[in-house]
């Protein structure tokens, strides 16, 4: 098995560079939407000279933006989704290869936890893909799924072992399974709330007719209501998800430790983030908490997971320091 431990690196390490690459694509696509939308406001404003013979105007979107006679075709964002499919392929081979030669779930360690948690963020992203066109968020997802694994990889790299004998358990797969599908579902939330900020500030300088009103690529993208929407949708998915890792967690304490509840710093920050997005989904559905004071609260949920994930694991010591590191 020696060589799958050295097979496993490189094919993760392809990964992020193809991830990388995906990147770079997304990013030009928000660029191209950019230069698209100015260049159509620059032959819209150089019509208007007829427009006011004939009577006519520029058709106008509920958000202000102008209404494009025909849509873009961007290409650079097909590309960017066939290199993200074409990294998650060798991403998926670098956890088979490192689950081979260890014997077991790679679930372990920190550096295992960041390989399968951002494994499933990108699969539940293009899963959503086919339903939903998300690719605008794909600069976000991808970017962050290279700074993960670049920093599992640098720093949190440790060589196959044994499981601890808590870890020996069928929960482990049922809760660090369902945690992580969490988690990717909590990602796409925080890139449309990102997003919605973004887009709410725009249709506000649209409405006060402000010269600027921020990035030109926003004027393709959904409304802030929309956007909104969308991740309230994600988010109550993902709670789901995590209040049933609480439960399987519990239940998994009970069988090794022969308690349901400590007040462990993992433990404690889990209930954390579920106290977070409860509050999150609960001022959703309140009035007066909907457009930027949700979108913050679920920015705030989401760092709360990555705080969760990386400072608690690397730097909190207890029952569940697993990260593997010295």
């Amino acid at each position: 098995m020696l060589e799958l431990t050295v097979i496993s690196p490189v094919l993760l390490w392809t990964a992020i560079a193809i991830y990388a690459a995906s990147f770079v694509a997304y990013a030009f696509d928000l660029a191209r939407r950019s230069q698209a939308t100015a260049d159509a406001k620059t032959v819209r404003e150089g019509e208007l000279v007829g427009v006011g013979a004939r009577g006519g105007a520029p058709a106008v979107t509920a958000t202000g933006a102008a209404a494009d006679p025909a849509p873009q075709r961007f290409v650079m964002a097909r590309i960017g989704t066939s290199l993200t499919i074409l990294a998650w392929v060798f991403h998926l081979a670098a956890a088979v290869t490192r689950s081979i030669a260890a014997g077991r779930v790679p679930w372990a360690n920190l550096y295992e936890f960041a390989m399968i948690g951002t494994l499933l963020i990108v699969l539940v992203y293009l899963v959503v893909l086919t339903r939903i066109d998300l690719r605008y968020l794909g600069t976000f997802i991808t970017g962050l799924v290279v700074v993960l694994l670049g920093l599992a990889a640098t720093n949190f790299y440790v060589a196959v072992t044994p499981l601890m004998d808590p870890l020996k358990s069928i929960w482990l797969i049922i809760h660090v399974f369902v945690a992580s599908l969490a988690t990717a579902f909590f990602a796409l939330a925080f890139a449309l709330s990102v997003i919605q900020l973004m887009q709410a500030r725009r249709e506000r300088l649209v409405r006060e007719e402000v010269a600027k009103t921020g990035p030109g690529f926003l004027r393709t993208l959904p409304g802030s209501d929309r956007l909104e929407s969308l991740a309230y949708r994600f988010t109550i998915i993902g709670f789901i998800l995590w209040t049933f890792t609480l439960i399987a967690g519990s239940i998994w304490a009970q069988d090794a430790w022969g308690r349901y509840w400590g007040f462990d710093v993992k433990e404690t920050w889990t209930f954390v983030i579920w106290v977070v997005y409860a509050g999150y989904i609960h001022a959703r559905a309140t009035r007066g908490w909907r457009g930027n004071p949700s979108a913050w609260l679920s920015i705030v949920g989401f760092a709360s997971v990555m705080f969760n994930f990386t400072i608690v694991n690397v730097f909190f010591k207890g029952l569940h320091a697993y990260s593997g590191l010295s």
